[in-house]
């Protein structure tokens, strides 16, 4: 588990170091809009993500976040939380490094694989330690979206739409963080917008998953905003 991780806001890579940026591979690459994308087809299989710690809100054992090769994915790789922990009190996190931002828009897909308590996946923003964030997070086994502010290592939930979470298909799932207004996106589609000021500062972005919950994640784009 990692300690408090710092808030100091660190620089947006600007564009024209771009081409570098894509070239190597512990570093996050700049899409054409501004977007920092992480390169996961660029990760070597087998081992764990570069540019992410890793932690665990809750009970039980860390998780196991491992680069594995999937054909259905972008790049033909993913990220994957494998371990199948079933503490059901239990938050496996991959923290990024390289961004810390209090706006910040976060879109990726993920896929349910496998789970008997959960199958859910997803996004952590303004995360300061593995206990104080926000939340959006997909369950295939509960065909919800639901959104969480997460301070001192409990969980309250501000907002849900039940929606279909098929298990073994690829969704997306977005989280646009402006001010004190967080808005929740599910394969295309708005679902709910939440107020909330608890958490009003800048933190990082991470991967999420929940207890025994095998999740796989692609495409993960990190959009700061003003």
């Amino acid at each position: 588990m990692v300690g408090n991780i710092p808030s100091i806001t660190r620089p947006i890579i600007v564009t024209a170091v771009a081409a570098y940026a894509f070239a190597c591979l512990d570093a996050p690459a700049l899409s054409q809009t501004g977007a920092i994308m992480i390169p996961i087809e660029t990760m070597p299989a087998g081992a764990p993500p570069p540019e992410f710690e890793f932690a665990r809100t809750g009970q039980g054992a860390p998780g196991t976040w491992i680069v594995v090769e999937d054909s259905t994915a972008t790049g033909a790789r993913a990220i994957e939380q494998a371990s199948i922990d079933r503490t059901d009190f239990r938050f496996p996190l991959a923290i990024h490094r390289s961004v810390t931002a209090r706006n910040v828009e976060v879109t990726l897909r993920f896929k349910p694989v496998a789970g008997k308590v959960d199958q859910a996946g997803g996004i952590a923003v303004r995360v300061t330690s593995p206990n104080d964030y926000y939340l959006v997070r997909a369950n295939a086994l509960e065909n919800n979206v639901r959104f969480y502010r997460i301070v001192k290592g409990r969980r309250e939930q501000l907002a849900t739409a039940d929606v279909k979470v098929a298990s073994g298909q690829w969704h997306t799932l977005g989280l646009r963080a402006e001010n004190d207004r967080f808005t929740v996106a599910f394969d295309g589609k708005t679902l709910h917008s939440t107020s909330d000021r608890t958490l009003p500062g800048p933190g990082r972005i991470a991967l999420w998953t929940k207890s025994d919950s095998v999740t796989r994640f692609d495409q993960i784009s990190i959009q700061p905003l003003p």
